[in-house]
């Protein structure tokens, strides 16, 4: 059964940082690009990074270039969101996904989503 689950979300003060963890089950991560998505109360899924397959290529979307770095561990098969210099806006449901071979900018291109879990930036 191909399964994603995600982990690592929490409660932090803004500044703080967080990991996200992406641990995949039922597959192996050669060959599928995994993305990671974010919803806050109210409001639509929206993509906030990808990481395909090949070389490793990355993608961002604008409001997190230079604080949020996606990778990935084959070995353990396992995708990461490292959040470094978090703020409110940050706060919503991190989901995970899947799609064959490469990044797409379009949710509904994805599957296999995740349960996701819960960010919150407060001070």
């Amino acid at each position: 059964q191909v399964q994603l689950v995600e982990s690592g979300g929490g409660l932090v003060q803004p500044g703080g940082s967080l990991r996200l963890s992406c641990a995949a089950s039922g597959f192996t991560l050669g060959y599928y690009a995994i993305g990671w998505f974010r919803q806050a109360p109210g409001k639509e899924r929206e993509g906030v990074s990808c990481i395909n397959y090949r070389h490793d290529r990355t993608y961002y979307t604008d409001s997190v270039k230079g604080r949020f770095t996606i990778s990935r561990d084959n070995a353990k098969n396992t995708v990461y969101l490292q959040m470094n210099s978090l703020n409110p806006e940050d706060t919503a449901v991190y989901y995970c996904a899947r799609r064959y071979s490469s990044c797409s900018g379009e949710t509904a291109d994805y599957a296999n989503w995740g349960q996701g879990t819960q960010v919150t930036v407060s001070s």
